[in-house]
């Protein structure tokens, strides 16, 4: 099975050429004046370590870029330069499970082109196109605007997924604090978060570090992000942000929790207040119910008027007890 492939060629700032062969690749990028992006759809391993030979690529990052379970890194090499970074999605959950989906890029830089590889066909390269055709200067700064586009892309979808996880806890909040709020969905809706935000946390911690790397990296090589520092610093207070701001959810849901404890304790307090309440109140019928049927004379015994003392003395005792009860929000 062949990878999907597409590809641009653009000549000082103006795209030139769409969808060339693949094996003119090299061609195209021995060509100084051409900008190329070339972007691989789950590729065969065959066909990107023969590419990774064919243009110089380190074989260890090939590994990277082929494995189903890699941290986010930026790694400098002689030739190139090796970012992996993974998009963020958030999907119609069912059954409490996990709504967050990762899709696996890689890119492989080089100094007039950018080797893009996915592993996802659910994630979207053409919001990264479109981000160049709208900022023409990207394409005009070569490969690290082209960088600077997909990153900035990549980062976007971070934000984009954990402002939708905060509305969910504003709606989990909401939820919380209802008259007849459901304990149990509450509980597992807490749980679902939780787990979410620590696996949108895995992906957006490491980025920190590879926007850092990347800056770092350039400061000796003036032809390759200084043009753009800082778009790239703007970057990188982008993703501490995104970083801060799924700590603090991560600190939130957890009061969220223990919140939802403290509350199913007050209720049950309240439940046993009541309980208790209530109990007080029939002990006093059953006290006077029980001491009238002894087989002794008392007031009224033998006649009619035994009955309706016994049951004055209870309704007067029962609407005593509720009022005090009542006064005290006890029931």
């Amino acid at each position: 099975m062949m990878a999907t492939v597409q590809n641009c060629v653009w000549r000082d700032g103006r795209l030139v050429e769409q969808g060339f062969p693949l094996d003119q690749l090299s061609e195209r990028i021995a060509d100084g004046a051409n900008l190329v992006w070339l972007d691989f759809l789950k590729p065969q391993p065959r066909q990107l370590t023969e590419l990774a030979r064919e243009l110089g690529f380190d074989l260890h990052s090939v590994e990277d870029a082929l494995a189903p379970r890699e941290r986010a890194k930026a790694v400098r090499h002689e030739s190139h330069w090796f970012i992996l970074v993974h998009a963020l999605r958030l999907v119609a959950g069912a059954d409490f499970q996990s709504r967050i989906r990762a899709a696996k890029i890689s890119a492989f830089a080089l100094p007039n082109a950018l080797i893009t590889v996915r592993t996802d066909p659910d994630w979207d390269m053409g919001q990264v196109v479109r981000r160049w055709e709208t900022n023409p200067r990207l394409v005009e700064m070569g490969t690290p605007g082209l960088l600077h586009g997909l990153l900035d892309t990549v980062v976007d979808g971070h934000f984009e997924v954990i402002e939708r996880l905060d509305d969910s806890m504003e709606e989990l909040e909401d939820l919380l604090f209802e008259e007849e709020a459901n304990t149990r969905t509450v509980q597992r809706l807490t749980y679902q978060l939780r787990r979410e935000l620590v696996e949108v946390r895995r992906i957006c911690l490491p980025m920190r570090e590879v926007v850092a790397s990347v800056i770092r990296g350039s400061v000796d090589l003036s032809e390759w992000v200084m043009p753009l520092r800082g778009y790239y610093e703007d970057l990188h207070d982008h993703v501490q942000r995104e970083s801060e701001w799924t700590e603090s959810l991560r600190d939130l849901v957890s009061s969220i929790y223990e919140t939802n404890i403290s509350l199913a304790d007050t209720r049950m307090n309240v439940v046993m207040k009541q309980l208790s309440g209530w109990a007080a109140i029939i002990a006093v019928p059953t006290f006077i119910t029980g001491w009238f049927g002894q087989n002794v004379p008392f007031l009224g015994f033998g006649t009619s008027t035994g009955v309706w003392v016994s049951t004055g003395l209870i309704a007067v005792c029962v609407a005593v007890l509720y009022g005090v009860f009542k006064s005290k929000d006890w029931i």
